[in-house]
């Protein structure tokens, strides 16, 4: 009888089951009837801004759930540490971390763990703005167990590349074109920036700095109203205790510029020290011939092991900013082996500099070894602790009247400033969180030395220079923008006759006759090219017949001036157009194989339409 009522309760789980399933595919299917029923009746700017206003809340409350998460897993584990308790708790959870985001990401999404915002970039170049639905979800549970456990990264990337794949799967459904789809892709983007920091404006930014680098679009409503939406969901939704929010600051006075202007320099040389080292760290685990979870093994032992000996890279470590800006500083101490030592002056130098020094490498473990996150908090966090460190030197130094608040706070931009080449963003982020609009020129003074000094080493971010050099992503130079849209491969003409160079000058004419090109291909008994033969070339023997007696298709053949590489570019190929003069050029594989040519005016054809489509 027991069996009877397990199996009885067992089948009506299974039609309730399938009851709410039917029930929300309807009721998901009924909106989306609405939706497309609105875009009939309304015109395109009105549709836009109504997609703005749902992109916005969607992702809004992404990045809401996105932050609540992380600051509920904080709260679980961290409830009550006791020092005593430290070192099992820093090596345990960080550790497992990486472990278990590798895992879900072995398990639940097939390896793809491609990540960041790069990623987004390179969909909006080379994918048409589609973006994987697996996106809208998978990233807010990878970063979230990978930050919430003590990862040493930031939940902004994410929630960009969260927010970018609702919007781009928003203007997939009702069919928006690509730029349509763009715009809603950076709007969604853009909200789940405002949500993360309560800073609608500096989610705009972000857009405009990074996402729509190279794209020519005229809307830009829509952002700001996904903006508004995004933050004021966080502001209704999040206490202040989760949200990016500073307070404490001083006045800004002009006879402190100096300090902001070697603070700036300071903040360029250590954004180029951020990048280097990050760079060296992923290429250090690409290199690695181990298993994922291997990498994520070692990533997450090193990771437990600077946690353990810096509290601080702990997480996302805002609460260490808020404590040094709130002049909290045995708080930064507190769990630490140094607070066992006399807490002066000199000492939290020392542990700040440590900080300093490795935060880059607690962030590119994260990272690289298998968790998620990105680099927006974390250049954040060094930025503030950076702005202190150096406040402290001053003081220690004996220079009067530092302005310790607003060195953090300045830090902070200058840092984000250089490693993410976003000057724009830095600013308007760091204004509206500390509500410190009087500090716009300190801010600005201190960003663009950092931002002049990381173009000055490298024109293009390093975490993007690979992909722009390979035309995946797409740059400030709109041409070479569009160029890097035409795939080698689809605009090369295979209707193009080929000759034996063995075969005899009667097939030769018989294929003239036959053909409509002026240009045969001369190829070998495996398919090699030799050469090209051109009707003009003919035309002084096709009606000699003593001359064409004596002549070989060898003799004709003239070797080509220039052969592309199947897989060059199409802006070295142009080059290659413009050296040569030539109007048509053959196209090989790399061991020689003939595939046929492409000639200059299907390119110049296919760029008018892009241009047409993209602009």
């Amino acid at each position: 009888m027991k069996r009877f009522n397990t199996i009885k309760k067992y089948h009506s789980f299974l039609r309730f089951r399938r009851d709410f399933t039917k029930y929300s595919i309807t009721k998901a299917r009924s909106f989306e009837i609405f939706i497309h029923w609105l875009k009939s009746k309304l015109s395109r700017s009105q549709f836009l801004l109504l997609s703005g206003i749902i992109v916005g809340i969607t992702a809004g409350l992404a990045g809401v759930i996105l932050k609540s998460l992380v600051s509920y897993i904080h709260y679980v584990i961290t409830g009550k540490v006791h020092f005593s308790e430290q070192i099992f708790f820093y090596i345990l959870f960080p550790f497992l971390g990486i472990v278990l985001t590798t895992t879900i990401v072995i398990l639940f999404f097939k390896g793809q763990d491609r990540k960041g915002i790069p990623a987004i970039l390179h969909e909006i170049a080379q994918n048409s703005s589609l973006v994987s639905s697996v996106k809208m979800y998978s990233q807010v549970i990878q970063s979230a167990v990978t930050v919430g456990l003590g990862g040493s990264a930031g939940l902004e990337s994410p929630i960009a590349v969260t927010g970018a794949a609702i919007g781009s799967n928003y203007a997939k459904t009702y069919g928006l074109d690509y730029r349509n789809r763009t715009l809603l892709l950076a709007a969604g983007a853009t909200a789940g920036i405002a949500s993360a920091f309560n800073a609608p404006i500096a989610g705009v930014m972000f857009a405009f700095e990074i996402l729509l680098t190279g794209v020519v679009f005229t809307d830009f409503i829509p952002l700001v109203v996904a903006a508004v939406c995004g933050s004021l969901l966080s502001k209704i939704i999040l206490n202040e205790d989760v949200l990016f929010h500073f307070k404490a600051r001083n006045e800004f006075n002009y006879a402190n510029t100096p300090f902001y202007i070697v603070l700036g320099l300071t903040c360029g040389l250590y954004a180029r020290y951020f990048v280097v080292i990050s760079s060296q760290v992923e290429h250090f685990f690409k290199n690695l011939k181990f298993s994922k979870l291997q990498k994520a093994m070692l990533g997450g032992v090193v990771l437990s092991l600077l946690c353990l000996m810096l509290p601080p890279l702990f997480g996302e470590g805002y609460q260490s900013i808020k404590d040094i800006s709130n002049g909290q500083v045995g708080k930064l101490l507190a769990n630490s082996f140094f607070g066992y030592l006399n807490h002066s002056n000199w000492i939290v130098v020392i542990f700040l500099g440590l900080i300093c020094l490795l935060k880059v490498f607690a962030t590119s473990i994260t990272i690289h070894s298998g968790g998620n996150g990105g680099n927006f908090a974390p250049s954040l966090f060094a930025g503030g602790m950076l702005g202190f460190f150096f406040a402290m030197l001053c003081s220690q130094l004996g220079i009067q009247n530092v302005p310790n608040s607003n060195l953090v706070l300045a830090g902070m931009a200058g840092v984000m400033s250089g490693v993410m080449y976003a000057p724009l963003t830095a600013v308007f982020l760091i204004a509206e969180s500390s509500e410190g609009y009087d500090l716009f020129i300190p801010l600005m003074i201190v960003t663009v030395i950092s931002y002049l000094m990381a173009r000055w080493f490298s024109p293009i971010s390093p975490d993007l220079r690979e992909m722009a050099q390979k035309g995946k992503i797409f740059t400030r130079e709109y041409d070479k923008n569009l160029l890097s849209l035409l795939q080698t491969s689809s605009l090369i003409e295979t209707n193009f006759q080929t000759i034996r160079s063995t075969a005899t000058f009667t097939e030769l004419l018989e294929l003239i006759k036959n053909g409509k090109r002026n240009m045969i291909a001369v190829v070998d008994e495996r398919g090699q090219l030799e050469g090209t033969i051109s009707l003009d070339d003919l035309r002084p023997y096709m009606f000699d017949s003593e001359a064409t007696a004596s002549l070989s298709i060898r003799s004709l053949t003239k070797a080509p001036s220039v052969v592309i590489d199947s897989e060059r570019d199409i802006a070295s190929i142009i080059r290659l157009f413009d050296e040569s003069g030539q109007w048509n050029l053959p196209v090989t594989t790399k061991e020689g194989r003939f595939l046929g040519f492409i000639s200059k005016s299907s390119i110049l054809m296919r760029y008018r339409q892009l241009l047409k489509e993209y602009s």
